[in-house]
Parts: C-alpha cells; sequence; structure tokens
C-alpha cells in the first residue's frame, strides 16, 4: 500500500505547518508558541482530549476510534524543540530566531505527527484509543522523562508507544529500523586537574596540570582500545580542553577537561565511568596532583522492542515496498526514557540523500517526506487496532 490519499491532499497544509515551526523555532522546554499552535489545532481536529503541561511544555492529545471495545492503548510520540544553532539555509521560512533553528527536523516530527492526528480525527477507523504525544526538549533536555514522570503512561493507559526521526542520506520517503539496542546511551564527564603553578622557566617548583591532563586524554582512548571488548561499542571523546591561565609563561594551578561517552550496554556504561575516573586519579597521582571527576549519567540507551519492531517494520513495507536494518547509531534519543515504561519502536525516515546532515546550520527537513511519515502513523494505528 502506497501513502495515503489523503495525506497528498494535505501535503501543502502540512508543509504550511511545518514551516512556520520552522521560521519560529523554540529551545528545549520553552517551546511555547510551538505547544499552543499543537493543542490549538488538535482542539480544531476535535480530538476527544488535549492536555497541554505534560513534562512542562508538552502536550498529549487522546483520539478515540469509532470502536474501543479492543482496549487497546497506543502512543505516537513527536519531538518539538529546536537547536541553538543560527540558521545558514538562506530559506525564505528561515529561522526568525537568532541562534536557533530547526537543525534536527523536529518541525517535520511535529507536523507530520499533526496531519496523522488531523487525518485519524476525521476517520477514527481503528478500534481502540491514539495518544498523540508532543514532547519538548528532546535535545538534551530529557523531556521525555519529564512526561513519564509526569504520570502519562498511566494516565492514558498507553500500552505500546512509537516514535519516528528523519534521516538525511536515506532514500526519500524509504525506511529503516533495527530490534534492540538502536541509539547510544549519552554522558557526560568535567574533570579538573589541580596541581601547583608556578612560573614556566621553573617548571621543577611546579605540578604541572598541562602535562597530567594531556596524558589523561590520550590514556582515555585506552577505554576503547585496551578495556572494552573489540565486539561492543564505547566511544569516549574529549571535547574541551581549558587552563586556570591564559598566560604564555604560567604553568595552570588548574586544568579542566569535558567530553562524553557513548555506549550501547549498561555494562559497558558502568565499565566507562570506572576507568574514567581510575585513569585520571592515576594519571593525577602520576604527577603528584590530584582529579576531581564528575560523571554525568544522560539518556539511557534506546532500545526497540522485538515484537513492536517486527510489526513497524511490516507497516513500513506496506507503504515504500521496504525497510531496511538501521545501523546502530551512537548518537542519543530520549524516546528511550518512553520505552523503557513501555514496548514500541523508533524508526527512521529517509529525508532523501544529499544535502546537510542533521545538526548543521545548512540543514533543512525535506517536506517530500510528509506522506511517507503520516502513512506510517496512520497505519501503525489502523493496523495494530483495526476495526471490525
Amino acid at each position: 500500500m502506497p501513502t495515503k490519499n489523503r495525506f497528498a491532499e494535505l501535503h501543502d497544509e502540512i508543509t504550511a505547518w511545518r514551516r512556520d515551526l520552522h521560521e519560529n523555532p523554540e529551545i528545549l522546554f520553552e517551546t511555547h508558541r510551538t505547544s499552543a499552535l499543537v493543542a490549538e489545532k488538535l482542539e480544531a481536529f476535535g480530538c476527544d482530549e488535549v492536555v497541554t503541561g505534560i513534562g512542562r511544555t508538552g502536550v498529549v492529545g487522546v483520539i478515540k476510534g469509532k470502536e474501543t471495545g479492543s482496549g487497546k492503548v497506543i502512543g505516537l510520540r513527536a519531538d518539538m524543540d529546536a537547536l541553538p544553532i543560527h540558521e545558514q539555509t538562506g530559506l525564505d521560512y528561515a529561522s526568525k530566531t537568532p541562534g536557533a533553528m530547526h537543525a534536527c527536523g523536529h518541525d517535520g516530527h511535529t507536523a507530520m505527527l499533526l496531519g496523522a492526528a488531523k487525518y485519524l480525527s476525521e476517520t477514527r477507523n481503528f478500534d481502540g484509543t491514539v495518544v498523540v504525544i508532543f514532547q519538548p526538549a528532546e535535545e538534551g533536555g530529557g523531556g521525555g522523562k519529564e512526561m513519564c514522570d509526569d504520570g502519562m503512561m498511566d494516565r492514558w493507559g498507553i500500552q505500546e508507544v512509537y516514535g519516528m526521526h528523519n534521516w538525511p542520506g536515506m532514500p526519500l520517503g524509504s525506511f529503516a529500523i533495527r530490534p534492540g539496542s538502536f541509539f547510544a546511551a549519552t554522558d557526560q564527564f568535567d574533570i579538573t586537574f589541580e596541581g601547583k603553578g608556578g612560573h614556566a622557566a621553573k617548571p621543577q617548583e611546579t605540578v604541572d596540570t598541562t602535562v597530567m591532563a594531556a596524558q589523561a586524554v590520550v590514556a582515555l582512548q585506552t577505554i576503547a582500545s585496551r578495556n572494552a571488548n573489540p565486539v561492543e561499542q564505547v566511544v569516549v571523546s574529549v571535547t574541551s580542553f581549558e587552563t586556570s591561565s591564559k598566560a604564555f609563561n604560567v604553568i595552570p594551578q588548574k586544568v579542566q577537561i569535558k567530553g562524553t561517552v557513548r555506549t550501547m550496554s549498561a555494562d559497558m556504561r558502568d565499565l566507562a565511568e570506572q576507568r574514567i575516573k581510575a585513569i585520571c586519579a592515576g594519571m593525577a597521582g602520576t604527577f603528584g596532583g590530584t582529579a576531581d571527576v564528575t560523571y554525568h549519567r544522560g539518556y539511557p540507551v534506546m532500545v526497540n522492542s522485538e515484537v513492536q519492531t517486527e510489526f513497524a517494520a511490516e507497516v513500513a513495507k506496506s507503504i515504500s515496498g521496504q525497510c531496511e536494518e538501521a545501523p546502530l547509531v551512537m548518537g542519543g534519543e530520549d524516546f528511550a526514557y518512553m520505552l523503557e515504561e513501555r514496548p514500541g519502536a523508533y524508526i527512521l525516515v529517509g529525508n532523501g540523500e544529499g544535502g546537510a546532515a542533521v545538526h548543521h546550520p545548512e540543514y533543512n527537513f525535506n517536506d517530500e517526506a510528509i506522506p511517507a511519515g503520516c502513512s506510517w502513523w496512520a497505519e501503525i494505528v489502523e493496523k495494530r487496532m483495526p476495526a471490525a
């Protein structure tokens, strides 16, 4: 079955919503305009219930089918927030907010789920209940966790939950998915090395923090090369190195390094944290200094459920004729929190080949992917909860 005809009819309207969202990006939990627009449209569609303020600025809409005797309840989730990036696309609908842009396609995700919600509200050709979830703060704020912590799953009795992300480089409107671990856990570390500062001409009178920190940066790479099982995935990246002095003739008292750790299993996550602390303490001690390590655990590994993944792939095949096996992704995704609470699946939809990657100032969501994305969400509902 190709994309639904109704979404071809709605394509221009959904595109207009998407471009309006693109022009007015909002970051993290500050999605006040976006959330209000989403709630207004859900009300206009005739949703049975529209609730705002879930997870601070999240929005939930409830759509009941022509029948509800099955007792089934499915959640469909889209993220709404933008990134703190200054847009460089030159589009006539480019961001009007300096330093903020939809550089990851969440404008497209929101517009597509709105399109699916409009269709499902019109047709209601299913036996059960759909809960459409519009989430803030996916880009580092943990909005998915906050919505779950607000009791969203239990409040609406959600039994399964499905999400989607556009994917540049994949053929337009194609799909890819994988069962099990899919997106990585994303942790951060902040390490302060302290020694004894002094004059650069008299290093023998100092405890040189630049040397111990530089050695630690190199040694941290042995976590992947010498501590991890070679078939496991782990990335340890130092992304910031700052000294307490900017002078050319001063050995600094302190050096601070920061970075990120990406892993695909709980065991590897534990190992990485343990080794970072041990390596930095040991390296500092070797040179006569100290290391204070702060390790912050971010999003968990996002794990697709086997049964729901197989179903999601079959729905994708019915729309585009195929569904490839997706690669492991070392980026994070806070849909992981929803999948920890309920079985479900997360799929990639092709944004087209060529063009900029996500998180790039020249990226733009491809509006031609809208019918495929809307159709997938609608078919998830109609095939999982078929009307009698």
